[in-house]
């Protein structure tokens, strides 16, 4: 049996409270609400009827293929911008005061062939709570075996080359998460030190949403297009394929880059930062000034602002940042972050190349 990781009650001079107290008076200040404006509610129709336009395209234009495949991978990096901007926001209970409209949203998820419950878990709960903890955090997991992202993973001899073959993996990841992760994570014992024990509802809904998916993606297209069976399945691949090369990249350069901390517990669990400053030390933000960023990702680019206050809708995170990043720097607690996607890029090729090295 695990452990379970203790956090201190307090850290460095109350950063986290005043940090929150400065946040929530310029929402007042402001007069808004922590929830998506209507900004936030425009990128949301326009990501959806997207997804809508492209996916009825594939299955009922009657194009070629060769026109299909472009439209497909289209298709897979629009998914990711919906996890990105709308499920994402939805599962963690920000994007509406309302419980049922976040409900209603998440439940989008399962369009993109994820489990809003599992996710629930692994990222809301686990991944937020125990951020870059080696053990705990399954989220910082890419390919356990092939891929080694701190000390305390074994080093294996094909890692030396991992800052090649890793990025191919992660077209990957999402039809690992379709096809394999769900189900691994619904039925494993525990993950991290969390006991998995489901309501038995949620048997039924994981079994009903994957095939419900399966036939909206793979059969409902045999059935409908004059596609060839396998043509269909390469199609399937290759929306995923964009799909998790999207997710992986943007997932990755948050949390594994130079700079950003994989502590571990001591002997009895304790950690020696309270929680809010070990956010700080896990976490990195990249590509922060970019207005093309910023609609697309989801907020997932101001990654600390988002560990710090993961109940505020990211359509805020743009003003938050500069009081976050301002009151760290008062109180001497690192703010990592990289000025461009592709610094950030450079920063994870860097970091994947050192821990796959002996010297490390």
């Amino acid at each position: 049996m695990k452990i379970i990781t203790k956090f201190p009650a307090s850290g460095k001079v109350n950063f986290y409270s005043e940090v929150r107290q400065k946040v929530n008076e310029q929402f007042h200040n402001r007069g808004l609400g922590i929830n998506a404006n209507s900004l936030m509610w425009m990128k949301t129709s326009i990501f959806l009827s997207l997804f809508i336009i492209l996916y009825l395209s594939i299955l009922l234009s009657g194009l070629n293929w060769i026109y299909l495949a472009p439209l497909t991978l289209a298709l897979g990096v629009t998914c990711a911008f919906i996890g990105f901007n709308v499920c994402h926001d939805a599962i963690h209970g920000a994007f509406s005061a309302n419980k049922k409209v976040n409900k209603l949203l998440g439940m989008i998820f399962h369009l993109l062939g994820a489990s809003p419950y599992v996710w629930n878990i692994t990222h809301n709960v686990v991944h937020h709570t125990y951020t870059n903890i080696p053990g705990h955090d399954e989220d910082i997991e890419i390919a356990p075996g092939l891929i080694r992202i701190c000390n305390e993973d074994e080093l294996k001899s094909h890692q030396r080359f991992q800052q090649w073959y890793a990025f191919p993996l992660y077209g990957l990841a999402s039809i690992s998460w379709v096809l394999r992760k769900d189900y691994k994570k619904f039925f494993q014992k525990n993950i991290g030190a969390r006991e998995n024990i489901h309501p038995k509802i949620e048997y039924f809904n994981l079994f009903f949403y994957k095939f419900l998916y399966y036939f909206l993606f793979i059969v409902l297209p045999i059935l409908v297009t004059d596609l060839a069976w396998w043509q269909v399945l390469t199609g399937f691949v290759l929306l995923h394929i964009a799909q998790g090369i999207t997710m992986g990249l943007v997932f990755q350069l948050a949390h594994v880059v130079e700079g950003t901390a994989f502590p571990v517990p001591n002997q009895s669990g304790n950690m020696e930062e309270a929680w809010a400053e070990h956010q700080m030390h896990t976490t990195a933000n990249f590509a922060a000034d970019s207005p093309l960023a910023a609609f697309f990702l989801g907020g997932l680019n101001r990654q600390i602002e988002h560990h710090l206050f993961p109940k505020v809708c990211h359509i805020h995170y743009g003003w938050i940042s500069v009081i976050v990043k301002k009151t760290a720097l008062e109180y001497g607690i690192p703010y990592h972050e990289n000025a461009t996607f592709s610094s950030a890029l450079a920063s994870h090729y860097r970091m994947l190349k050192k821990m796959g090295s002996p010297a490390v």
